[in-house]
């Protein structure tokens, strides 16, 4: 493949998402003046961090988008005005992440908290677990009432966090208790409509991963079809698990309809961080501005289980981790094809959509491959996420 051409399918991917915003902290009052004179500011998906003082926000987004070591974040200052993160710099990911302080009153009657929660695609409240937590779920219900009155779209995420210090039975019977409490709140106040959803989350393990993951997935239109593409590639090529990874957040916006085991997810994670480091240290030449993450990128495990780890490059912010058995891996060449059908499929269904959003219209892509097994034959993908044909 060419590199003009290669240059022409990451522009695609990139154009496909708008990129009038900028990136910073900024105070309450510049915040939502940039918000109101921004023409298109409803164009990005929004995502509030919300909680009480204390509660980890801060902490949980410098860990998922910043690589910072969590023992570092014990050392960040409790946040003190709104600080506006813009995740579409290095990432496919693409969205605003709000993170608010816990001590302001955004429902202030001078605060226009209708425009904020009206271009909001999904709320994050997080709840410290290790504290009492009866004045956070008052909060809680405060905030996803309203927000629910001025936004019904937006999807309300409970990270009950920092429970890495708590035993496996206290987790489970606190997440009980704070979903028992909550949904009896919303009961009482006639919102059986408003779904929330909870997480067990913390910084020192993959869970605060994999909470945002679900997160993010929420807000992709093109899940359905990536989820189906990727349960054709596994069913051909002799694949137990596949995940679609962000490579800059190791979040997976994507995987198949098999369960996830977070062991699985863990292992995953790990070969992304060990692909990343040995390339920054090695693979970039001393006159190379490039990163260290390109169209070259692959990298094989096998693991002392008789379990072989498959990561291969489909876009310059993708990666395809597959789990599958060494007998399995003996038919490498298939694998490879059906990859290579997968990887033009994936393209191919965010050019459908960057072309839909340019044109409001839906234009047919072309085939991925003509001839073979696997994913041959995939002539089009729908974007409900159905294939047209498959033989």
């Amino acid at each position: 493949m060419s590199i003009e051409y290669e240059e022409q399918l990451a522009g695609s991917l990139v154009d496909s998402f708008p990129k009038d915003f900028g990136y910073g902290v900024e105070n309450m009052d510049m915040m939502q003046e940039n918000l109101e004179n921004s023409p298109s500011a409803d164009n990005k998906p929004r995502i509030l961090l919300m909680g009480l003082r204390r509660s980890g926000k801060s902490s949980i987004q410098k860990v998922v988008f910043h690589k910072m070591s969590p023992n570092e974040t014990l050392f960040l200052e409790s946040t003190n005005k709104i600080c506006k993160d813009d995740i579409s710099g290095s990432s496919f990911v693409n969205f605003h992440i709000w993170d608010f302080p816990g001590q302001v009153d955004f429902f202030d009657p001078t605060f226009d908290y209708e425009m904020i929660f009206r271009g909001t695609g999904a709320l994050i409240f997080v709840i410290d677990a290790q504290d009492d937590y009866v004045e956070a779920l008052g909060r809680l219900h405060l905030t996803v009432s309203r927000a629910f009155r001025v936004n019904p779209e937006i999807n309300f995420e409970v990270f009950i966090h920092k429970v890495d210090g708590l035993s496996d039975d206290h987790k489970i019977e606190t997440q009980r208790d704070i979903h028992q409490r909550a949904n009896d709140d919303l009961a009482d106040a006639s919102l059986e409509k408003l779904h929330l959803s909870f997480y067990l989350t913390s910084i020192y393990d993959h869970s605060i991963f994999e909470a945002f993951s679900k997160v993010v997935q929420k807000l992709i239109p093109q899940l359905p079809t990536l989820e189906n593409l990727l349960n054709i590639f596994i069913s051909n090529s002799g694949i137990e698990k596949a995940f679609l990874f962000d490579v800059v957040s190791k979040i997976y916006i994507a995987t198949d309809s098999s369960p996830v085991d977070m062991q699985s997810y863990e292992l995953c994670c790990d070969m992304i961080d060990v692909v990343i480091d040995v390339s920054c240290i090695y693979g970039l030449k001393d006159d190379s501005n490039g990163n260290a993450y390109d169209k070259e990128s692959l990298a094989i495990i096998k693991l002392n289980n008789t379990t072989v780890l498959y990561l291969k490059e489909v876009t310059k912010f993708l990666a395809l981790v597959c789990i599958l058995r060494e007998e399995s891996f003996e038919r490498k060449g298939l694998i490879d094809y059906n990859f290579h059908c997968f990887r033009k499929a994936i393209h191919e269904v965010f050019e459908v959509s960057s072309s839909t959003q340019r044109t409001g219209a839906v234009v047919q892509s072309s085939p991925p491959c003509s001839s073979g097994n696997g994913l041959a034959r995939l002539k089009s993908t729908a974007l409900n996420g159905t294939p047209r044909s498959l033989v």
